[in-house]
């Protein structure tokens, strides 16, 4: 009788998807990205800035100029649910833009995409508290 085994295979080149799902939320728009850090000892505040490699400003998903780490909003449904399947060019799974061994991170409010008015919004898109987050591994 055989045992089930898993494999994965990371081929370069292309565009990296990342699909899951999240509950618990409020209704609405979270930001959510992946920061530098894998480090939860002072929860998801450890986790250090947005993943940045090209040190570049804060930006949509799709901007041409954006943290590697940008993936937009989830937008939570009524009941504070939310299931993504986001397919991103410049998230890689090797190499200088890999997210391996980094955080995921969801936060309370709705990210500006770089474009408001408050200081932080070409850094933070003034996403706010950090409110849930895990390692990429």
């Amino acid at each position: 009788m055989s045992k089930a085994m898993k494999a994965v295979a990371v081929l370069g080149g292309g565009p990296t998807t990342i699909n899951g799902r999240v509950s618990g939320l409020t209704p609405g728009h979270h930001g959510f990205h992946v920061h530098a850090l894998s480090d939860t000892t002072n929860g998801c505040n450890s986790t250090g800035p947005h993943f940045n490699p090209t040190e570049k400003e804060h930006g949509a998903p799709e901007d041409e100029v954006r943290h590697v780490g940008d993936l937009g909003n989830l937008n939570a449904g009524k009941e504070g649910n939310v299931e993504f399947n986001i397919v991103d060019k410049q998230i890689k799974l090797s190499g200088p833009h890999s997210v391996i061994g980094r955080a995921i991170v969801v936060h309370a409010d709705s990210d500006d995409l770089g474009r408001g008015r408050l200081e932080l919004s070409k850094e933070t898109g003034n996403a706010g508290e950090r409110i849930a987050c895990g390692e990429i591994f």
